[in-house]
C-alpha cells in the first residue's frame, strides 16, 4: 500500500523477497496466511502468521513480519530485518527448568545454520510462564507456555535467499510447538495463501 497518493513502486530488492513469499512451501502441520504489516518501523514490510496444527489440534502459533529500509539501518546492520514471535503450550515441568530459557534461544539460531541461512544482529527473549488455577477454576488443568521474540538481519544479496529465512522460520515454530524435524524426503505443500503477500505495505 502506498502512502498518501504517492505512486512509489517498491525497489528491487523487496520484490525479489516477495516473490520468494509468495512461492514459499510449508511443512504441513503450518497454516500460514498473510497479515496486514506494520506501516510505521520501516518504509516497507510484509507479515505472515502461522499455526501450527497436530490434527484438529492447534499445538503453537507464530508470526514473522519482514521488515525493509532502502537506506538501511544502523540498528539492523542491514536493509532488511526479520521479526518474529513463536509460542508454544508446554508441560508445566519444563517451565521451571533453568536451562529452558537458553534452549530456546538456540531453537533460533539452530534452525537459520540449519537451512543456511546467514544472519547478523540477532536479538530476542525467551519468556516461560506457568499458570494454576484455584476456587472456582480449581479443576482446570495447569498450564505452561513458552514464547520466543527475535529479531536477526538476513544476509539477503539483493533481496535474493529469503527462501531459507522462511524455511528456518517454519522450523522455529514446529520446533517450539515439540514436532520433530521434518523426514529426510517429506515433499513440501505449496503456498495457498491469498495474494495479498504481492502488495507490500508501505508507510
Amino acid at each position: 500500500m502506498v502512502a498518501h497518493s504517492e505512486a512509489v513502486a517498491a525497489p528491487a530488492e523487496f520484490r525479489r523477497a516477495m516473490d520468494a513469499l509468495a512461492a514459499a512451501t510449508w511443512r504441513p502441520e503450518l497454516a500460514v496466511e498473510d497479515i496486514p504489516a506494520p506501516q510505521r518501523i520501516a518504509p516497507w514490510s510484509a507479515a505472515l502468521t502461522a499455526d501450527v496444527l497436530v490434527g484438529d489440534d492447534e499445538v503453537g502459533n507464530g508470526r514473522l513480519v519482514l521488515l525493509h529500509d532502502p537506506a538501511g539501518n544502523a540498528a539492523w546492520e542491514g536493509t532488511f530485518r526479520c521479526v518474529t514471535f513463536a509460542r508454544a503450550d508446554v508441560d508445566p515441568e519444563m517451565v521451571t527448568d533453568p536451562l529452558l530459557a537458553r534452549v530456546g534461544w538456540s531453537w533460533l539460531l539452530d534452525a537459520l545454520e540449519a537451512h543456511g541461512a546467514a544472519y547478523t544482529a540477532p536479538s530476542g527473549t525467551v519468556t516461560s510462564v506457568a499458570s494454576e488455577s484455584f476456587g472456582g477454576m480449581a479443576d482446570s488443568e495447569p498450564r505452561a507456555e513458552v514464547e520466543v521474540r527475535a529479531s536477526w538481519t538476513p544476509l539477503l544479496e539483493d533481496g535474493d535467499g529469503l527462501a531459507a529465512r522462511l524455511a528456518a522460520w517454519a522450523e522455529l515454530l514446529c520446533t517450539t510447538a515439540g514436532l520433530p524435524p521434518l523426514p529426510a524426503g517429506v515433499v513440501l505443500m505449496p503456498s495457498r495463501r491469498g495474494t495479498s503477500s504481492q502488495n507490500p505495505r508501505r508507510r
